[in-house]
């Protein structure tokens, strides 16, 4: 019926929730702190106070934790830094993105290896990531089309909107590529840098 709120999860199923969540937050912090191969399943178990089996229970295996890991990562990404901004703002806020990650370089390494690493079909964050991929160029696409449709921008065709987020993207990763040899690299002012001039170009067409 219209309206009709579902029931909360209760009893066992609210637990197992509540768990998964836990254990994906515990393995936030060891990932983070030392990396997907320095991280053991029994470190994480431990942090959470269940068993090695209990664990692989939820996730299957330390592949299949990693992917629940990203997926966490990129969803407070998002609310941290992007939630509720539309247009160009979206593309100014990049630089805070970059900021909140370096708040725990680990996992920012991590997603930086991941991203390397998942080019192989055979990883076990392949599909993650190459999903990832394709829902942040949407995501991009959307924010510049709109940008340019309501003249926050000049006019861009679709095919020019599509090559500019790949330029964006391609611009993120190579940064943090850079950060990830030389962590001296000052990626927050670097991407800061080329957004302001990118969209300064974007109002010039």
């Amino acid at each position: 019926m219209p309206g009709k709120v579902a029931p909360a999860p209760r009893g066992p199923y609210k637990t197992g929730i509540r768990r998964r969540e836990q254990i994906v937050q515990a393995a936030l912090t060891v990932f983070g702190e030392q990396g997907f191969a320095g991280g053991s399943i029994r470190t994480i178990a431990e942090r959470v106070g269940v068993s090695h089996a209990t664990l692989l229970q939820h996730f299957g295996s330390k592949e299949g934790l990693l992917t629940a890991v990203l997926e966490e990562w990129d969803r407070q990404t998002i609310e941290t830094g992007l939630s509720g901004v539309e247009g160009l703002e979206y593309f100014r806020r990049l630089p805070l993105v970059m900021s909140g990650h370096l708040a725990n370089p680990g996992l920012l390494e991590l997603f930086i290896t991941m991203a390397a690493e998942a080019s192989n079909p055979a990883h076990p964050a392949h599909k993650f990531i190459r999903h990832r991929y394709d829902r942040n160029l949407t995501t991009l696409a959307g924010h510049l089309r709109q940008a340019a449709d309501t003249g926050e921008t000049g006019s861009l065709t679709p095919a020019q909107i599509d090559m500019e987020v790949r330029i964006v993207t391609a611009v993120l990763d190579g940064i943090g590529l850079q950060w990830l040899n030389d962590p001296s690299t000052d990626i927050v002012q670097a991407v800061a840098t080329f957004i302001d001039r990118t969209i300064a170009d974007w109002r010039r067409h």
